[in-house]
């Protein structure tokens, strides 16, 4: 009974204080810092899904056709995070060289000596005797492919745009007092696999069955079905982004149209050597040139599709085949079912 009287006296206090004005005050106790700014956990970054976190066995999922011994599977657990729901497309992309042309940080010459203007020479490079000029022409700048996915970009212009993005997102947060979202980067090789996975252990590609077409005869993805045939899939080149189903947790094209880069160099030894929890390897040395791409291209047979193939391009080498995009740490509850 005394114990409920002081209990009662004590939220009286608190009433009469508030009602002085003095409902900032801390009276001494330990309440946090105030004043922070908003922070929604549960809004979804515009453009981009949630991907809630798992364990699953990272790897091959059918027969190592190379019998590289490099891809052994391995039971890992990842965290909850973001992905682009899409490949960056060459309209977003262009954002960013807009941005960065209107800022006065470079000029296109610039961008172009530091690799981060598209290299649209890639269409005529990539192929011999193949009449890419078109592609080269119009391929980034013209508004018929403004849906389709950024090429010609190499690892290191990929991780610019990452940064803006970065940038140019907390910049507007900032004005509008909202908390800084995370940092946009690259996905690392676990987290691509497993979102490609979309939540179904052990899935040779990302729609979950072992087959290339659904009941109907139709192609799921945008690749090379047979020899010399481009065009079975409904596209010689790339097609727009989202053309296809997506898989289980929403994702578009993580097989097919552009292979994408990862975040980790690239080694045979890393599934041996990574840890067990959200792995990543990057080379103690730091002169590993090699970065993981995953996924496949509009170019590549099915072997490249699978979601367990690894496969890996140099840093500064930019192709007609691979894009990026983006994902973004989840900061909050990992059990799954907050998405």
């Amino acid at each position: 009974m005394k114990n409920l009287f002081k209990l009662s006296s004590f939220a009286i206090a608190v009433v009469l204080l508030a009602g002085c004005g003095l409902r900032g005050s801390t009276e001494g106790e330990l309440i946090g810092a105030q004043d922070r700014p908003e922070y929604d956990p549960q809004e979804i970054p515009y453009g981009m899904v949630a991907c809630p976190g798992g364990t699953f066995h990272m790897g091959q999922a059918d027969e190592d056709i190379a019998a590289t011994m490099a891809n052994l599977n391995k039971q890992v657990t990842i965290g909850g995070f973001y992905m682009d729901e899409t490949e960056i497309t060459n309209n977003e992309y262009r954002q960013f060289i807009e941005w960065t042309q209107d800022s006065g940080s470079y000029t296109i010459n610039d961008m172009y000596a530091l690799g981060i203007y598209p290299d649209t020479a890639v269409w005529v490079k990539d192929y011999t005797y193949h009449m890419g000029d078109p592609l080269m022409e119009y391929y980034f700048t013209h508004p018929a492919f403004d849906d389709y996915p950024v090429v010609g970009v190499d690892w290191k212009a990929a991780q610019r745009f990452s940064d803006w993005r970065t940038r140019y997102k907390n910049e507007a947060n900032t004005e509008m007092g909202v908390a800084p979202v995370p940092k946009y980067r690259l996905p690392s090789e676990a987290e691509w696999e497993y979102a490609a996975r979309g939540g179904r252990d052990m899935a040779v590609y990302p729609w979950g069955g072992p087959y290339l077409r659904n009941a109907k005869g139709c192609l799921l993805a945008n690749f090379k079905p047979g020899r010399g045939d481009y065009y079975s899939d409904g596209f010689t080149y790339t097609a727009p982004v989202a053309q296809f189903f997506p898989n289980d947790f929403g994702l578009y094209d993580m097989s097919g149209n552009v292979a994408e880069w990862c975040d980790d160099d690239y080694s045979d030894a890393t599934l041996a050597i990574t840890w067990d929890l959200n792995p990543v390897y990057r080379d103690p040395t730091g002169q590993e040139v090699r970065k993981v791409v995953r996924g496949g291209s509009w170019k590549d047979i099915a072997y490249f599709l699978e979601t367990g193939t690894r496969n890996f391009e140099h840093q500064d080498t930019a192709t007609s085949y691979i894009g990026f995009r983006n994902a973004m740490i989840y900061l909050g509850r990992s059990s799954g079912r907050e998405f």
